[in-house]
């Protein structure tokens, strides 16, 4: 009876054993590729600070996607969610602020393509509003690339209505490169590119790609929210700075024309359920 319960227990541990699938960490690719999560979605109750009538535009949700950009030399997150893994219930939706919303984990999307949080090297944000820096803790032993305004107003007293500060509170003890100039090369190739475009919020910034196949990229932050503010011309009243704003789209349309790049509107719903989802990636 001993030997049938030891050969049980043998077997019950092996069994457990054989069903733990290692973490095994993503080699360096050979080149420069991007990988977009899907972080949710924001469903907006009132579309009239971003000078827009519902007749207007295809949608009034706005989508929530998060990057990972593997670079031969290390890897770089940029925009980190609105909805921290910590409020998504297994099988069940995560809510922020009402209208914020996710069912899928940052941490479990980057397990599915051999991440970890801790093999982030570079962590970087268009700017502090809440929907852009829901998993920023996560990548507290990241190097945190920023721009001084926006993280005075991250660690302000009191802290600014349009974020949650709980979110990126292990920030204030990260690494911290503070971008001084207008354009911060991540790899010192010219393929990972953060550029300067405040209006939006004080630094806010944008992030140029130079992909091997899909040919650049810029992904937008919060330049424009809606496809339609492009299409129309139109500037939410709700910026910090309209006329900066303004100044900052003209010249990333410009650097777009010089460049040849696409511009990927984050919070654009529609473009983005186009977009190939990891593990896919685009190189």
């Amino acid at each position: 009876m001993t030997a049938r319960i030891n050969r049980l227990a043998i077997f019950t541990i092996i069994a457990s054993l054989l069903s733990v699938t290692p973490a095994i960490p993503a080699p360096a690719p050979p080149s420069l590729r991007l990988y977009v999560f899907d972080c949710g979605k924001l469903d907006i109750p009132d579309i009239t600070p971003y000078k827009l009538a519902r007749a207007e535009i295809a949608t009034n949700v706005m989508s929530v996607p998060c990057f990972l950009v593997a670079h031969p030399k290390g890897t770089l997150m940029w925009d980190v969610g609105a909805v921290p893994d910590r409020l998504i219930p297994d099988g069940g939706t995560g809510t922020l602020r009402q209208y914020g919303t996710s069912t899928k984990k940052l941490a479990t999307q980057l397990q599915q393509v051999g991440y970890a949080p801790g093999d982030i090297n570079y962590l970087a944000m268009s700017h502090f509003h809440w929907d852009h820096v829901g998993n920023a803790n996560m990548f507290a032993g990241a190097t945190w690339l920023v721009r001084q305004k926006e993280r005075d107003l991250m660690f302000a007293d009191p802290p600014s209505p349009r974020t949650e500060p709980a979110n990126f509170s292990a920030l204030k003890n990260s690494k911290t490169v503070i971008i001084r100039n207008a354009d911060y090369d991540v790899f010192g190739d010219g393929s990972v590119v953060i550029k300067s475009a405040p209006g939006h919020s004080p630094d806010h910034q944008v992030l140029f790609l130079r992909l091997p196949r899909t040919g650049p990229v810029v992904l937008s932050g919060d330049l424009y929210h809606y496809p339609e503010e492009r299409a129309l011309g139109r500037v939410p009243s709700t910026e910090f700075d309209p006329q900066q704003t303004a100044a900052s789209r003209a010249a990333v349309e410009a650097f777009l024309k010089s460049s040849g790049a696409q511009l990927w509107i984050e919070h654009d719903f529609v473009g983005n359920a186009k977009l190939k989802k990891a593990p896919q990636f685009y190189d």
